[in-house]
């Protein structure tokens, strides 16, 4: 056989291989995933689930009030966005681990405050206690296109270090609001 076509079996193989290995993981991560529930937690699920359906159907008199509804989420997400300048434009959540009274997720959130573009990766660890549920964050990442802006590196890196999202959040907006008039003052004046 000619030492190209042996290459490019060899180069199909590993391919099919990682492809393999990556399948294997995404299955086991499921696998998991779904085992954190006991089967009494699954029953439990199940007959809430079929209450609410039967209950459910009762409370909605037609799907013209599902829809109006719907319509009503659709404007207050509209007026929140407009209001705070926060678009979120993806959010992923993992559950690393599930007991009895405490769960650990790892979240994945990107979107726009205005016009500045950020990412943020954090794990969240809820514990709960009687009727109580606590929520730490923990392991912040924070990813923003800020520039050449110390301020905003050294702002980044205090967040990630305190792992205190609503102070990111309430920063990153006016900060964003205010970075957007200066936009629009420089913008007037050329």
């Amino acid at each position: 056989m000619d030492e190209s076509v042996c290459q490019a079996y060899e180069d199909e193989i590993q391919a099919l291989e990682e492809e393999i290995r990556l399948l294997t993981e995404k299955y086991e991560d499921i696998r998991q995933e779904s085992t954190f529930y006991s089967d009494e937690e699954i029953l439990k699920s199940i007959k809430a689930l079929q209450r609410e359906t039967q209950g459910g159907t009762k409370g909605h008199e037609s799907p013209s009030d599902l829809k109006a509804q719907l319509e009503s989420l659709e404007t207050d997400l509209s007026f929140l966005m407009t209001f705070t300048g926060f678009q979120f434009t993806s959010h992923s959540k993992k559950t690393l681990e599930k007991t009895g009274n405490r769960t650990v997720q790892k979240h994945r959130l990107s979107g726009k405050c205005h016009s500045l573009s950020f990412q943020l990766e954090f794990q969240l660890l809820e514990m709960q206690n009687n009727e109580k549920v606590s929520a730490v964050v923990s392991d912040l990442s924070i990813i923003m296109e800020s520039g050449e802006d110390s301020d905003v590196s050294k702002f980044v890196s205090s967040t990630e270090e305190h792992g205190d999202l609503l102070t990111f959040f309430r920063s990153l907006s006016a900060y964003a609001e205010w970075c957007e008039h200066r936009r629009r003052t420089f913008l007037h004046f050329k």
